[in-house]
C-alpha cells in the first residue's frame, strides 16, 4: 500500500484534525505597513493551543498569504515535527513553485480563477484531470501529499483517485448554507455518500470552507471518516471575541465531542 494511504488508514481511527489557515491575519496585515498581527505569531499561538496543523492559500495577488510567509511558516513548522502544514492554491498559477521549494505535508489544489474572491467550487476533473495528473505526480515524488478541492459528487471520486490524488477536500459552503434549515439533513446526506464514494476508492476526506462552532459538529458527526478540515475565516473571526488560543481549543472541543461516543 502506499505509505501516504497507509497513513491515512491510521490516521481515520483518530480524531478529526484541526488545521488553521491564517489567511485572514495575513490580510488584516497587508492593510498597514507594520508587520502586525504577525502570521508566524499566530500560527504559533494556533500550535501551542492544539491544532494540528496551518493552512495558507497564497493567491497570485498576494492580498494576503505573500511568498515569505510561506517559507517563514516552514521554518516556524521544522519546530513542531508533528504539525502538518498544508498549502492550497491553483497549481496551475503559482502554487507548484512554492510546493517545490516547501515541500509541505500535503498540497491542496483547487480551482480558483486569478483574483477569485473566495474559493467556490471544486474541480472539474473531465475538463482539467489530465492537465492535473502529472503535477500531482510531481508532488508525490516530492513526499507531498495531494489532496483535491471537490464538490461533494459521488461520482467524481473514481477520477480523483484515477489522476493520482491521495485526498479530496469536500466544498462545504452548500451545506454551512442550509445548516439549521430544513435542507441540513439532505446536504449532510449528501456529503455522507460523497465521503463514502471516496473512500472506497482508496482515497482519504478533507472538509473545509465556512465550517465554524455552530455546524462543525454536526458535520463531522455524520459525514464518516473526516481527517481534517481547514478552517480560517469563522476562527479567526471568533478570536476577536475569544482570542486565538482559547478559540483553538473552542474548535478542538467540537471536533472531540463531535466523535465522543453515543450516550
Amino acid at each position: 500500500m502506499n505509505p501516504l494511504i497507509a497513513a491515512d488508514a491510521e490516521r481515520a481511527q483518530a480524531c478529526t484534525s484541526l488545521s488553521v489557515n491564517v489567511n485572514k491575519v495575513a490580510q488584516l496585515r497587508n492593510t498597514r505597513h507594520l508587520g502586525i498581527p504577525s502570521v508566524v505569531r499566530a500560527a504559533t499561538l494556533c500550535l501551542q493551543a492544539g491544532a494540528d496543523g496551518i493552512t495558507v492559500h497564497p493567491r497570485p495577488d498576494e492580498r494576503h498569504i505573500r511568498a515569505h510567509d510561506v517559507h517563514d511558516l516552514a521554518a516556524l513548522l521544522q519546530d513542531w515535527p508533528g504539525a502538518e502544514y498544508n498549502i492550497e492554491g491553483n497549481p496551475f498559477h503559482n502554487l507548484m513553485p512554492l510546493v517545490r521549494a516547501v515541500r509541505p505535508e500535503q498540497a491542496t489544489f483547487v480551482p480558483d480563477a486569478e483574483g477569485q474572491f473566495t474559493s467556490d467550487h471544486g474541480w472539474d476533473l473531465a475538463a482539467d484531470g489530465e492537465r492535473l495528473r502529472p503535477l500531482i505526480a510531481e508532488c508525490r515524488a516530492l513526499g507531498v501529499r495531494v489532496s483535491l478541492f471537490m464538490d461533494p459528487l459521488p461520482e467524481a471520486m473514481a477520477q480523483a483517485r484515477a489522476v493520482g490524488a491521495d485526498r479530496v477536500e469536500l466544498y462545504t459552503e452548500p451545506y454551512a448554507a442550509a445548516h439549521g434549515g430544513a435542507g441540513q439533513a439532505a446536504q449532510l446526506a449528501r456529503f455522507a455518500a460523497a465521503a463514502r464514494a471516496a473512500q472506497a476508492q482508496g482515497l482519504g476526506v478533507n472538509a473545509g470552507h465556512d465550517l465554524n462552532r455552530d455546524n462543525l459538529a454536526d458535520f463531522v458527526r455524520e459525514v464518516p471518516g473526516v481527517l481534517e478540515v481547514s478552517i480560517g475565516h469563522a476562527l479567526v473571526a471568533d478570536a476577536l471575541e475569544l482570542g486565538l488560543p482559547e478559540t483553538v481549543r473552542a474548535y478542538l472541543r467540537c471536533l472531540r465531542a463531535a466523535q465522543a461516543p453515543a450516550r
